[in-house]
């Protein structure tokens, strides 16, 4: 097959295809073999890895994870860009194409329905679980919720090792009190270890983005600490308006004065604070406490 990341392959398809780059659905396809060659370093990829690949687009990544030994599963929302995938890889018994929302799939689901099936020749039977590896150039106007359904989802995953814009990377990895700190960074600090692995310029695209990426490695934590029922609806009200503080910022959560008192007191937490100066684990501890008097 042709390389998928050469750029005059990738302008040969489009107008073969007749199909034109979305903006809406940031379509910003890599073309650079080095890049290509990082991110699947990155992944660790091991012959016989199911991989999980979000937004597909046409195929670059797709063909190097292929390349590495990987059994993939493919999702691409734009439908020409599936029809265009279905027929580069038709021949390919390693790829399933899936044309779908990424945001509206079952992820889980669809990992133990094809994983199995790209497992058949292995020597014993499949597990009903199957775990898998992520990887995604993810749309930047979704990237926040893709990353949260992804790790809310329920996947077996082992590693993701994603495409963002430079400014989700630093929130990714943000300290408690920076200004980049906020509900995303709790969210996805609480679920995995967060890893920044360099930029990629705009250059690396057909076409350019208006944008500099980074390459971001997600690594599950073996163990989540257990969290109350409050914990969402919790940091959404302590991100919610940063200037407030910590105890009128409760208020969204239908507490009463003394039991906001009581929570921040068993928890150890002044009400003073700002809720953006918070650790993950005082969420987490903040979390149970509000549990404790409403539950």
């Amino acid at each position: 097959m042709q390389p998928l990341y050469s750029p005059a392959v990738i302008r040969e398809l489009l107008e073969r295809h007749g199909l034109r780059p979305n903006k809406a659905l940031g379509q910003n396809f890599l073309a650079d073999r080095n890049i290509l060659r990082r991110i699947v370093a990155a992944s660790e990829i091991a012959p016989g890895d199911v991989v999980l690949e979000i937004g597909a687009g046409l195929g670059s990544l797709t063909q190097a994870l292929l390349e590495a030994g990987a059994r993939v599963i493919a999702i691409e929302k734009d439908s020409g860009l599936a029809k265009v995938l279905a027929e580069l890889f038709a021949s390919c018994e390693n790829v399933v194409v899936v044309h779908g929302d990424a945001l509206r799939l079952d992820l889980a689901e669809l990992v133990n329905a094809h994983g199995p099936l790209l497992l058949q020749d292995t020597a014993t039977a499949p597990p009903r679980t199957v775990p898998c590896k992520v990887v995604a150039n993810l749309p930047y106007y979704i990237t926040s919720p893709l990353l949260m359904h992804l790790l809310e989802g329920g996947l077996h995953w082992e590693r993701a090792v994603v495409m963002v814009q430079r400014e989700v990377a630093q929130r990714l990895v943000a300290a408690p009190g920076s200004k980049e700190y906020g509900a995303l960074t709790v969210g996805v600090q609480y679920r995995a270890c967060v890893e920044r692995l360099g930029p990629v310029p705009p250059t690396v695209f057909v076409p350019p983005p208006a944008v500099v990426s980074e390459i971001v490695r997600l690594k599950p934590k073996p163990e989540l600490p257990l969290v109350g029922q409050s914990f969402p609806s919790l940091v959404k009200a302590a991100f919610g308006q940063r200037r407030k503080t910590l105890r009128n910022a409760l208020r969204q959560l239908a507490l009463s004065p003394a039991q906001i008192e009581e929570a921040l007191t068993r928890a150890g937490i002044s009400g003073e604070r700002r809720g953006e100066t918070l650790s993950v684990e005082e969420f987490v501890i903040l979390s149970k406490a509000i549990d404790e008097l409403v539950v």
